[in-house]
């Protein structure tokens, strides 16, 4: 493979010998983890960087080190068809889902619809104003799913921002018909404990069960103290949205004293987040298998009976990972990736001096039988090219790309764009395309990039916080065979069995 501007992309890898160095500076210097991860929690502009960086930046463009401001550079396998841009809302887009033609894009100020049947040309079908970060998305049959984590007046779509001190706020999930897809509409709303960070789904004939994982980051939410070691098990019967309800809430983490049985976190494993809840929980119904991503732990559980989930490992990387974020597994359940969201997503990480080890996705290999599975660590994966130091970049939202006999993924990585990456090789995984824009700004940090970047019946689809909905065209003999496999939905924290 031949990749655009080469002599940039070789200039940008990971030097060996100077990110061993950047790392051990960091290390030292490292801080707790962003209490609220994910952008929408902070400002979408952040405090101007310091002189030099931004002059830093601004010679990185100039020499080619960098992409220029807002310019899209990519591997020649790689063709991006279109891009839709944000329109009538204002606020940061999030994930997606998929169900038929339709995509579904979440943004903290509600959800969009497209048509894709023509992958090049996107259509609007709907946009449902319903603010409340991060509004998680997802759908399963005429329902659609959103999640809410911040303190609003009530559970309508016309609820405003209150603090949470007030006896009358509200947050958790909310439930839509969406059987007509140009007029969805609201059916039932369940609150939840310290609300709705992020969801997956558990779909039976009959109903369908929601994980909720959300987390309690700090004082600044005193109804939402530690311990919250569990997650919040919703209920939906299919025929009668209306009666969900919360149905279970175990405790994934049990364990004496305030914080439960999770991760301490700092100062007892400095720059580590204490671990308060999940963040994100990815469920593989075809195994029986869930792994939750929950701040300063892995984990590994079964969910034969979905309604009481049970862990079966846990793990914790206190030198490398700050902030447990998701989980993919591969097709095969014998893997799983973990990614960590260091810097909660609004900082610049994918740089020399943080290193390759840090805010990148962690492999390991399911090893043993039923409950007697553990996770084994095998590497870190992070994308080769460095970006400037005003470009949020972390490892972020991604999906398998279904080839038997290959553990392949596409990723978003923020201002670091997209990746596709293979760690069938569990020990040694490489980058074999990409897509990206060059910064937003180079004078100050600006939250924007590749949310979410997944997956879909021949192609790939990204949600840029600030460019919009993008779509991109995979041609690789590595990929290619993906083509073949069509999904009726896709909800990627739900994984499917590709080739069932």
């Amino acid at each position: 493979m031949t990749l655009l501007n080469e002599s940039r992309t070789r200039r940008r890898r990971l030097g060996v010998a100077a990110a061993a160095a950047g790392l051990l500076a960091a290390l030292l210097t490292a801080g707790p983890a962003a209490a609220t991860p994910d952008p929408g929690d902070t400002p979408a502009t952040q405090e101007a960087v310091s002189r030099s960086t931004a002059a830093d930046a601004a010679a990185a463009v100039a020499s080619g080190e960098i992409p220029g401001q807002d310019e899209i550079v990519h591997s020649d396998n790689i063709e991006h068809l279109a891009n839709v841009p944000k329109e009538a809302f204002t606020g940061l887009n999030s994930d997606l889902a998929f169900q038929g033609r339709y995509a579904f894009a979440g943004n903290y100020d509600g959800f969009r619809i497209f048509d894709i049947s023509d992958p090049e040309a996107p259509k609007t079908v709907a946009q449902v104003l319903c603010p409340g970060s991060q509004n998680d998305i997802s759908v399963s049959g005429n329902l659609l799913f959103l999640s809410t984590d911040s303190s609003r007046s009530d559970s309508s779509c016309n609820s405003t921002t209150q603090p949470a001190t007030e006896k009358s706020s509200w947050e958790g999930m909310k439930v839509f018909d969406i059987s007509d897809k140009a007029n969805p509409k609201y059916v039932a709303a369940v609150e939840t404990a310290c609300g709705s960070h992020t969801h997956s789904l558990v779909p039976e004939r009959g109903n369908v069960f929601i994980y909720v994982s959300s987390y309690s980051p700090s004082a600044t939410f005193p109804d939402c103290q530690p311990p919250h070691d569990g997650i919040s098990v919703i209920k939906v019967p299919r025929k009668a949205p209306e009666k969900a309800a919360v149905v279970n809430f175990p405790v994934l983490f049990p364990g004496e004293g305030p914080d439960g049985g999770g991760n301490p976190g700092a100062p007892t494993n400095p720059g580590v987040s204490k671990t308060t809840g999940c963040h994100d929980i990815t469920v593989l119904p075809s195994k029986d298998l869930a792994a939750g991503a929950c701040m300063g732990d892995g984990i590994l559980f079964s969910i034969k009976d979905p309604e009481h989930p049970k862990v079966i490992d846990q793990v914790e990387d206190n030198v490398n990972f700050a902030f447990w974020h998701s989980a993919t597994f591969n097709q095969k359940a014998n893997k799983v990736v973990f990614t960590d969201e260091l810097g909660g997503g609004s900082g610049a990480t994918c740089n020399e001096a943080t290193g390759p080890t840090r805010g990148a996705d962690g492999i390991y290999d399911i090893v043993g039988k039923g409950d007697d599975r553990r996770l084994v660590f095998k590497s870190y994966y992070k994308i080769p090219r460095l970006q400037a130091d005003t470009e949020n970049c972390v490892a972020h939202n991604g999906s398998l790309i279904p080839v038997k006999g290959k553990d392949l993924m596409v990723q978003a990585w923020y201002q670091g764009g997209v990746s596709v990456w293979d760690f069938t090789d569990s020990a040694k995984p490489k980058e074999i395309a990409y897509f990206e824009r060059g910064p937003l700004t180079t004078d100050k940090i600006t939250v924007g990039g590749s949310w979410s970047a997944y997956y879909y019946n021949g192609y790939i689809y990204s949600n840029d916080i600030a460019k919009g909905f993008d779509v991109l065209k995979l041609s690789d003999r590595r990929t290619d065979p993906a083509r073949r496999v069509h999904l009726s939905e896709l909800n990627v924290q739900t994984q499917p069995d590709y080739f069932d």
